[in-house]
Formats: structure tokens, sequence, C-alpha cells
């Protein structure tokens, strides 16, 4: 395959000093405890290809203001555990400390350096010229060979440590990055139909970015949306979703999305498809009832048994399959069973690649992750890649690339 970008296929790693850009911020208790390996156990694959190189980490966790803004000590102790070999905390990140560690070390070590959100500079969205000239960049990229990006989660972001290094070093795409791009890729190439995309959640604006841009393109045969996305949908198709509906849709801002929908209605008629009944929560009892028999005063908190059966024959058709966002208020039980069901739908289809967030937690804890083609490490990276925006981060490898190549 062909790529704009270069891997760890297109340059010699073996004995260099690998600056990786890794995402392994994870959920953590009050007491420091990491709650989810998942992102660790991402990159293995990727770490593990570059056990002959010198590998410094650059990684971050939380933000500042939050309770599990913290070091990066727990997340080396735990990475060296799950690779079964020795991974250096450094509590620095490119002061006198993190530089001689780095000059002193040999072939196969690793080391993961501070929080790079400890320094102001990394959360500055700014062009990657201008990243190039902080202290940070001209340090590491001084004692670094290559520079590596594995955090295809953050690459929505323009930070110093996602596209900084891209002007200083030789840049490849990690393991992760790679897979995310060719499967998101995939999904927007219109080569395998039918395709069917699956959108819900709470995310509502996202997903009718998604929606204009997949149906603009061609990508998708159908639109099947879910969640508060399909209430913002319905309501623009007339149907009376009720006050507390409404009322939801408008705390969270989403009020003028509903003209938006209703213009993608009135152009893609045939593309998108809405509930034809849904599950009102009532004290927590599921009461199931049709679109156009609805209670005003109730919220809707999942799609209904014959939105499910329709839903799901359509998904397990599918020769390619996007799900992004859950069905309902999956957390709570007897409104979990739209999810579920999309979810065993989709693990059937053809090629199928579950967005990041709540759905891929979900397909997880029912086991079958493994079953999908596809499920992202990154939910609002994966978003805008979904509605073709560029990603700063992939931008920045492939103008490293286009530099490195003519040369």
């Amino acid at each position: 395959m062909t790529r704009d970008y270069l891997t760890v296929d297109d340059i010699n790693t073996k004995g260099k000093t690998v600056l990786c850009r890794l995402d392994l911020n994870s959920p953590m208790d009050p007491n420091g405890i990491i709650l989810d390996d998942s992102r660790f156990r991402s990159h293995h694959i990727t770490l593990k290809e570059l056990e002959n190189s010198k590998v410094v980490i650059l990684s971050h966790q939380s933000r500042p203001g939050k309770s599990d803004f913290t070091t990066m000590e727990p997340h080396a102790r735990l990475l060296s555990k799950l690779m079964k070999r020795n991974i250096n905390y450094i509590d620095d990140i490119f002061g006198s400390h993190a530089i001689d560690t780095i000059k002193k070390m040999s072939k196969g070590d690793i080391i993961l350096l501070e929080n790079t959100r400890f320094y102001s500079e990394e959360s500055i969205e700014r062009a990657p010229k201008d990243h190039k000239k902080t202290h940070m960049v001209r340090r590491l990229a001084a004692v670094c060979d290559i520079f590596l990006n594995d955090a295809f989660s953050v690459s929505h972001r323009s930070h110093l440590s996602v596209t900084g290094f891209t002007e200083s070093l030789p840049s490849i795409a990690g393991r992760i990055m790679e897979k995310e791009i060719d499967s998101l890729n995939r999904g927007l190439s219109c080569s395998e139909r039918p395709c069917v995309y699956v959108l819900g959640g709470t995310k509502v604006d996202d997903s009718i970015k998604v929606t204009k841009n997949v149906l603009e393109r061609g990508c998708a045969d159908r639109v099947l949306v879910t969640g508060v996305v399909a209430n913002v949908f319905l309501a623009a198709s007339g149907v009376n979703i009720g006050d507390a509906n409404i009322n939801f849709i408008d705390k969270q801002g989403y009020l003028p999305q509903i003209d938006i929908a209703k213009s993608l209605l009135k152009r893609f008629p045939e593309n998108i498809g809405l509930p034809v009944d849904v599950a009102l929560n009532k004290n927590d009892e599921r009461i199931e009832e049709k679109i156009s028999n609805l209670r005003p005063e109730l919220p809707i908190h999942d799609i209904g048994i014959e939105t499910m059966v329709k839903f799901s024959q359509e998904i397990s058709d599918a020769k390619t399959v996007v799900m992004n966002g859950p069905a309902g208020v999956f957390e709570n039980e007897p409104f979990a069973l739209g999810t579920r069901e999309l979810i065993k739908a989709g693990s059937k289809s053809g090629f199928s690649v579950i967005g990041g967030g709540h759905i891929a937690a979900a397909a997880e804890q029912m086991g079958i992750s493994d079953k999908f083609s596809h499920v992202s490490t990154g939910g609002g990276a994966c978003i805008d890649f979904l509605a073709g925006e560029k990603l700063p981060g992939i931008e920045a490898l492939k103008d490293a690339a286009r530099k490195y190549r003519q040369k």
C-alpha cells in the first residue's frame, strides 16, 4: 500500500534513539491505581518492533486542574509489568536529568519521561514550525534521531509533543497510528458496499458532521441514528419528542443542530434511518413506545425492539460498518439492550470499525471487541477523521514524509 506518510518500515531504527509519542492517558482511582491498561497493551506491538533501538517515551496523564493529573511513575510500573522488562521512569522532560539519561542509553533501553502536560507550552495549539522553537523540542531533538507518533487519539490537537518534532527529526507513524489511518480510510473508501454508519451517543454536532461528510462523499449507503443524535433527527422530521427530550437537547447546546438535521433529511431522505420505536424511562422502568405514540413528559433512553431488529438486519448484512456512540443510556441496565444488540450485529458484518469512547467500552464489556476489524483508540480524533477534517498530527507526519523523500 502506498502511503503519504512514513512508517517503521521506511526508516531503519536499529541502534537509533527513537522519541515515541504514545498515549498512556488512562482512568485512575484516587489512590493512583490505573484502572484500564488497554492503551498500554495497544502500544505493545510498536514497542516490540523497536527492541533494537533506544526508546524515549513521551506521554501525558489528564490535564491541569483534574484530580488524576499526576506523574508518569505508575505508568512506567504498569508498562514494565505488561512488557516484562524494565521501563525506567525519569521525573524530568527536557532538563539535564532527562538529557543525560538519554545520552547514556544503550540499545534496547526504554525510558518514560515525565507527564508532557507538566510543561505549560505542551497544550498550546500552534503550527509545528512554532513548536519547533520551544526549549522542549530543541533540547530533545538534539539527542534523538527519529520521532515516532503512535498517539492517534491526541493527533486531532496540534500540541507540542504531537507535531513539534516533525519539523526537526525524520518522523514516522507507529503501528497503532498506521492501523487507525488505514482502517478509517477503508471506512471512507466506498469500496465495499453496502456501507452502513451507525451514529449515536450525546455528541450530536460531531455525529451530524460525520453524517454530512459520508453522505456528501457517497461513502455511506445508510446512516442509522440512535441516542440523542436520533432525537435531534426525529425532531427535525416533525416528531413531537416532548419537552423532556427537547430540554435536554437545549441544555447541551444542540438546538441549532435540528435545522441542520432537517436539511440533511431533505437532501438524503432515503439514506438516513430513524428509529420507529423507542424505550422511555419511567422511574427506571423501560416503557416501549412507537414514535407516533410518545409520552412527551418521559425521556427517551434507548431505541425500541422493532428498531433494534430493523437496524440489526441492515448492519449484519453490510460489507462495511462504522459505529460510533451508544444507542441509549447503556450504563443503566434497562436501557443497555439497544447498544448491545447493535454491537452484536456489527460484529457479524464484513469489515467493521468501532469508534472510541463509550461504544468501545461497551464492546469490551461484552467481550466481543476482538470480533471487530478495528476498535479505534481515539474518540475525538476518530470523529474528526470520519468528518473529513484534517488531523494536525497526521498532517505533520505527511509533511515530514515529503521533506524526507525529497532529500
